[in-house]
C-alpha cells in the first residue's frame, strides 16, 4: 500500500474528493475516519492473504502444507467479516 493509496481509501471514506493535499486527511468526520480505516485494515488482510496464496501455490493442492495455509489465508480474510 503506497500513498496514493492511502489517499484513494480516504476520498472513498467520504472525505473531500477535491482536495490535494495531505491536509484533507484532517477533515474527515469520526465516521468517515471509521470508514477510513476499515478500508485500510481490508487492504492490508488481503495483501497479507495474497502472500500466503503465493507461497501456497508452491505445494501441490489438497498436501497438509497447501491445505494449512489455504486455511490461513481464508482465515485472514474472514477476519473482515467478523
Amino acid at each position: 500500500m503506497n500513498r496514493d493509496d492511502i489517499i484513494r481509501m480516504a476520498r472513498e471514506a467520504g472525505g473531500y474528493p477535491s482536495a490535494n493535499t495531505d491536509r484533507a486527511l484532517l477533515l474527515l468526520s469520526e465516521s468517515h475516519l471509521e470508514r477510513f480505516a476499515a478500508l485500510v485494515a481490508a487492504a492490508e488482510r488481503e495483501e497479507c492473504a495474497k502472500l500466503v496464496d503465493e507461497e501456497m501455490a508452491d505445494y501441490r493442492y489438497g498436501t497438509p502444507p497447501n491445505i494449512a495455509l489455504n486455511n490461513a489465508a481464508a482465515a485472514i480474510r474472514a477476519r473482515g467479516q467478523q
